[in-house]
């Protein structure tokens, strides 16, 4: 699926529910569900700055393809990071730098988020735009 196609997917989903309480259960549920990061990835260099919760990205490039994993000390943060993966992991780096996430937006994600998670997640997305920039050269 490209990048559109799975973000429809959740805001397709998001639209399902009454509030947003509803649609925190689903994030923690989301990050209750993600399989998390191997403790030799939980590092200062893997570390998101800008977060108030620790939040840890890796990346690798196999066969062309971006692969992400994600963990928190916060579960809510880490369904946002699950939510990340799924419309980024699997994708080329050329397709993560050119994405235009409206996800976010449209499922207002960013407005119910405290200021210091809000910037988390800018933060966050932008370490996955970084990551695609990256391997974009190594795959030239």
């Amino acid at each position: 699926m490209t990048i559109n196609e799975i973000q429809e997917d959740i805001i397709e989903e998001f639209a399902g529910f009454e509030d947003w309480m509803d649609k925190y259960a689903y994030l923690i549920e989301l990050g209750t569900d993600l399989s998390g990061l191997d403790a030799k990835h939980q590092t200062e260099s893997n570390l998101i700055k800008g977060c108030q919760s620790k939040v840890w990205f890796n990346a690798s490039l196999e066969n062309g393809l971006v692969k992400l994993q994600a963990d928190s000390d916060a579960i809510i943060v880490k369904g946002i990071a699950a939510l990340l993966i799924r419309v980024f992991n699997n994708q080329t780096p050329q397709d993560i730098m050119n994405a235009d996430l409206k996800f976010i937006d449209e499922i207002g994600l960013k407005q119910h988020l405290s200021p210091t998670r809000s910037n988390g997640l800018v933060s966050m997305v932008k370490q996955i735009k970084m990551y695609g920039i990256a391997f974009n050269h190594v795959s030239k």
